[in-house]
């Protein structure tokens, strides 16, 4: 071999070397950009038979409640609210000083005394043309003047006086006799407990189930017994963000503490047949609901909605088909359009048990 043959094998070694480094590493690096494979387990999303019944939340409301406020400012020389009393409409339950309206009150009542007077002499007096008109009619203003401060006046001592708006139960006081108060200050509660309305709401799906008049079923935590409530008016809209519509009834027989949590149960036939899944199989988002359905190898993400919920199962009313398959296990570690190999497939009766 000749020198400069060996020469250009020496150069062209290190060369061969990178090249082989080079297309060693670029496998490398194709086998770690493969994507990865989730393993799940499905149901194959099938019709059910359910108790269609429609259980939501609901709460206790008074018939009727108001904050009492005093509509001026000033300090209180009378409270008469007893915490936890009860009351009649009209009833006194504070005043507020008002020793400079009395005065004022007293002081227009003589001037006004005094105006009628001079009103009825000059009034003799101008059917003998004794005066002209325009003095009369000065008179007249007077008097018409001083009864318009009177009304004042008497309409502002009237705003010293806190009475009862209706019949109901006081609440716990929040204020003492001698304390200064202004409008923005609560002294009380005043609510009617007599009878109770409950506030829920349902799904949109459900909306047909709610008729003016119609009759519900009620559960509180403290009895296991169902009650009667009749259903007395919706909301004119359905709320955009929820999808449900605020419902009130009245609740028949003997009255339930305000603000007490209760069951509310619509009937809204025997059975039906219906899609379920699994509870974790939903996932919650801002606006909507979706799950993941196998197509293809990968996993889909699907929008739905939601009917009845039960024991470990919720009813989808829209989004899916019988027959698509659901992922019910790794949702969590499933990602858009990646692959996914199915395990197993869970029977419906291991949802509904």
């Amino acid at each position: 071999m000749t020198p400069l043959k060996k020469i250009s094998l020496l150069l062209t070694l290190p060369l061969l070397l990178f090249s082989c480094k080079e297309e060693k590493k670029e496998n490398t690096d194709g086998k770690s950009k493969a994507p990865s494979v989730t393993i799940v387990d499905v149901l194959i999303a099938g019709a059910g038979n359910i108790d269609n019944n429609v259980e939501v939340n609901g709460a206790i409301i008074p018939m009727e409640t108001v904050n009492i406020n005093p509509e001026v400012s000033g300090r209180l020389t009378m409270l008469n609210a007893p915490d936890g009393g009860r009351v009649t409409q009209g009833a006194i339950l504070a005043r507020i000083n008002d020793a400079d309206l009395q005065a004022n009150l007293s002081k227009t009542k003589v001037l006004l005394d005094m105006a009628q007077k001079t009103e009825e002499r000059l009034r003799k007096l101008l059917a003998v043309n004794g005066i002209n008109q325009s003095e009369y009619d000065l008179a007249l203003n007077q008097v018409n003047s001083l009864k318009a401060d009177l009304t004042v006046t008497q309409a502002q001592i009237d705003k010293t006086i806190i009475k009862a708006p209706f019949t109901g139960v006081l609440g716990l006081r929040q204020i003492s006799p001698g304390a200064y108060v202004t409008p923005a200050i609560t002294l009380t509660t005043l609510q009617q407990v007599d009878q109770v309305k409950i506030d829920f709401n349902v799904p949109e799906f459900y909306t047909n189930m709610i008729k003016v008049g119609s009759a519900v079923q009620v559960q509180t935590n403290e009895s296991a017994q169902k009650r009667r409530a009749t259903i007395i008016a919706t909301d004119p809209q359905i709320n955009p963000t929820t999808r449900n519509l605020r419902v009130r009834a009245i609740l028949d027989g003997s009255p339930v503490a305000p603000g007490t949590f209760v069951k509310v149960f619509l009937e809204a036939g025997k059975n039906k047949n219906s899609i379920l899944v699994p509870t974790n199989a939903i996932i919650p988002e801002a606006r909507a609901k979706k799950i993941i359905v196998v197509k293809g190898g990968e996993g889909v993400f699907v929008d739905i909605e939601t009917g009845v919920r039960g024991t470990g199962y919720v009813e989808v009313t829209k989004g899916l088909m019988p027959g698509d398959s659901v992922v019910v296990t790794g949702v969590l570690f499933v990602r858009p359009k990646q692959p996914v190999k199915v395990r197993s497939v869970k029977p419906l009766s291991e949802i509904i048990k």
